[in-house]
């Protein structure tokens, strides 16, 4: 898919700063993503969820493996534990899809 400056107008986080871990889950394959934005992780690894964007670009969800942070699609986590229930519907900022 075409991947403009923002994926989403909005996200799910489990706090208002999106600071707290949705959710954990094992990647089912490998993934290296098209640009920085994203975070590229090995099958078997642990991937820690920390908010899943809503609206045109549900497939994606933002978390880390290791100490890098980016987005990848949702469909390669298997989810093998929730850390909250709590799902708050926040508008995401242009700094969610910025290169660090």
């Amino acid at each position: 898919p075409e991947l403009g400056r923002r994926f989403a107008e909005r996200k799910r986080c489990a706090d208002l700063e999106c600071s707290m871990l949705m959710c954990r889950g094992k990647a089912m394959r490998d993934f290296k993503g098209p640009d920085c934005r994203f975070v590229n992780f090995k099958k078997g690894e642990a991937v820690y969820v920390y908010y899943k964007l809503i609206g045109e670009s549900t497939e994606l969800w933002a978390g880390s493996v290791g100490s890098d942070f980016g987005y990848f699609p949702k469909d390669l986590l298997e989810i093998n534990h929730n850390y909250s229930n709590e799902e708050l519907e926040l508008p995401t900022d242009e700094t969610d899809f910025v290169c660090f």
